[in-house]
């Protein structure tokens, strides 16, 4: 029986874990989506901007495989796909299954914390409609992670947008799906006055 795709922050953040920790050398992006199913949007972007304000977005080139995986994703959201599809090219892309364990084991209580502030809020902004808008959203952030880039871990701005927008819907939180649309606008006028203070 296949098991049950994960429905809130704490399940998907123990499944990563745990399959981080089950004597695997490296945890590749196919093995995580194994964990969390290919029917449920939130997971995907929400995942990956999780990934991508822990530590391990400070290893070169991790934020900009997160982006384009992110990107992938939500491009296939916005679609309105019902089975999402990852490249083998970024399925392939693996990371350190002990820095992967570490991660999830140093956000596991902030996973739970968050599985009890977000519930159920403003439904209707989380329906089919607000679910492509914020996909679009994400393809916007991700897109500019590269140039977030430029500063030291600045690309965990654009990430914390991602991040809570998947999370908005995996738990249908429209207010949280608000909370994330000026966290976007926050990091992008952030960015446009970095961009213009280099110039």
């Amino acid at each position: 029986m296949a098991e049950a795709e994960p429905v809130s922050v704490g399940g998907i953040v123990a499944r990563i874990r745990d399959r981080a920790a089950a004597g695997q050398r490296t945890v590749s992006v196919d093995d995580m989506v194994a964990v969390l199913g290919r029917r449920s949007y939130g997971p995907f972007l929400f995942v990956p901007g999780l990934i991508g304000v822990t530590p391990l977005s400070g290893i070169p080139m991790v934020p900009a495989i997160l982006a384009v995986i992110v990107a992938v994703f939500a491009i296939q959201i916005v679609l309105g796909r019902s089975h999402l599809w990852l490249p083998d090219i970024l399925g392939r892309r693996s990371f350190d299954g002990a820095t992967v364990a570490d991660a999830m084991a140093r956000i596991e209580p902030v996973a739970e914390k968050l599985d009890r502030w977000f519930y159920g809020r403003l439904p209707g902004l989380t329906g089919r409609h607000g679910v492509r808008v914020a996909a679009l959203v994400c393809v916007l952030l991700a897109a500019l992670v590269p140039f977030f880039e430029m500063v030291p871990f600045a690309g965990m701005a654009p990430m914390s947008a991602i991040a809570a927008f998947g999370l908005a819907i995996l738990v249908r939180d429209g207010a949280l799906m608000l909370a994330a649309i000026l966290i976007s606008l926050t990091s992008m006028a952030g960015l446009v006055w970095v961009l213009l203070a280099a110039v």
